[in-house]
């Protein structure tokens, strides 16, 4: 496309926009709780429960994001034991034909000369 860089994938733009989208609603989520926090203490000032709800936001979107970096973690060693365990199976598989090609080459050559 126009103005994607050479090594970018078709899929990146709405991967990002998802990825955007689905944080604003994980930001609005915490908002919200920490609105749903903040009301149970109606002895705090306006002052102290703006920072109290600031707070909790902070703490949850931090947490949000120790979790995603988790996961993502989580998903390149997946990533790279899985390439690891099908470039083996790969070798294997042709280590098997060329095997058996080299076997009914080796009968096939033995049955032309008889």
């Amino acid at each position: 496309m126009p103005g994607q860089a050479a090594d970018s994938q078709p899929g990146d733009l709405a991967n990002e926009v998802e990825g955007y989208l689905l944080w604003q609603a994980r930001v609005a989520e915490a908002e919200t709780r920490a609105r749903a926090f903040a009301e149970q203490l109606d002895w705090l000032t306006t002052g102290q429960r703006e920072q109290i709800e600031q707070h909790y936001v902070t703490d949850s979107l931090q947490r949000a994001r120790d979790d995603l970096e988790r996961v993502v973690a989580r998903c390149h060693s997946l990533r790279a034991e899985y390439e690891h365990r099908y470039r083996t199976l790969r070798r294997r598989c042709v280590a098997w034909v060329l095997a058996v090609c080299a076997g009914l080459t080796t009968v096939t050559g033995l049955y032309l000369l008889l």
